[in-house]
């Protein structure tokens, strides 16, 4: 089973270290029986050692008075170093193989997220981050995942092996762009510094003015240059945080019907669809036909919110409709705006 797991190249650099070693033991062994008590274990494998390392410092164990004393030495010489030319190549093969598929795996990537349309881009896979991210794929939308830090990007690959990211920092253009940013609806510039999302909003509003930018800031004071900046909202976790413990405190049930909405494991997700021009005068009952696990709460039609809209109600091309649906319903709703 493991044989099969390993690759060519792999298996040739054990069989070959393998040989190595039995040659080593071999001519420790030999040289023992040749050169008798006299030469101690150590002598017998450091010969072995200068024989088939070609060092020629001479013989430390005499074999002279033997026959095939020699004509052992020349076999010892003549297999250690066709085993260790063998181990080499076959080091020199799994370097390269592992360079190679290394350049293959980053080109294949490249590729796919080449291919992306309207997918986000989470720049920072700290712990934020990596919030950020899991809700994103639990809800089925597909980003791509940009940090400077290895150690960051492997923690999340790990457990999802598909995802793509882009080792780099997010601040430079050249690597947004390698994120697919001129075709991507979002990014979450949640990396630690404020100075860094600062950049990271900027930048990608330059890259592409349609971007929605979403900016972590820590220190409330820097919330207005961040705006200004570019970012189209600023969440700062340190202040909402705050404002939940007092939310859990003097409504607790209100506070737990946001957290069963908002929370990663569960079902039920508050969502947002805008609606296209085309379905402008359809009745709103379009959106419960066969999807019977979500409820349309409001409706902002002008500038104007209705709350409780009856099924009968006329759509405009523009409104937004704010839903508490699964996430199988949002993806049927998708389906029915996209269609």
């Amino acid at each position: 089973m493991m044989k099969e797991q390993l690759s060519t190249t792999t298996r040739n650099l054990l069989w070959s270290l393998l040989a190595a070693i039995l040659v080593m033991l071999v001519g420790t062994i030999g040289y023992r029986w040749l050169g008798g008590d006299q030469y101690s274990w150590l002598d017998c494998f450091y010969m072995t050692f200068i024989t088939v390392a070609t060092i020629g410092y001479g013989e430390i164990v005499d074999v002279t008075d033997y026959e095939y004393g020699r004509l052992f030495t020349i076999f010892i010489a003549l297999a250690g170093m066709g085993i260790l030319g063998y181990a080499l190549s076959a080091v020199t093969a799994f370097m390269l193989e592992g360079e190679f598929n290394e350049v293959r795996r980053r080109k294949k990537m490249e590729k796919k997220i080449g291919q992306l349309k309207g997918h986000y881009i989470v720049c920072g896979m700290g712990q934020i981050g990596s919030n950020v991210a899991h809700e994103l794929a639990i809800t089925g939308r597909h980003f791509v995942m940009v940090d400077m830090n290895k150690a960051n990007l492997e923690h999340y690959v790990s457990q999802h092996p598909a995802q793509l990211y882009v080792l780099g920092d997010a601040t430079d253009n050249e690597v947004l762009l390698a994120a697919g940013i001129k075709h991507a609806v979002g990014i979450f510039a949640v990396a630690h510094e404020d100075n860094q999302n600062l950049v990271i909003s900027l930048s990608a509003k330059q890259l592409n003015p349609d971007v929605r930018v979403i900016a972590r800031c820590h220190d409330m004071k820097n919330v207005v240059k961040i705006k200004s900046a570019g970012a189209d909202e600023i969440v700062s976790p340190d202040f909402t945080g705050g404002v939940r413990m007092v939310s859990a405190m003097v409504s607790p049930n209100v506070a737990g019907f946001i957290d069963e909405i908002t929370k990663a494991e569960g079902d039920l997700r508050m969502e947002e669809f805008i609606i296209p021009g085309r379905f402008h005068g359809k009745p709103l009952d379009l959106f419960y036909q066969d999807n019977h696990d979500c409820l349309v709460m409001a409706v902002n039609t002008q500038g104007k919110w209705y709350f409780k809209p009856n099924t009968d109600y006329l759509l405009h091309g523009g409104d937004v409709l704010m839903v508490m649906a699964s996430v199988a319903a949002r993806a049927r709703m998708e389906d029915i705006v996209k269609s």
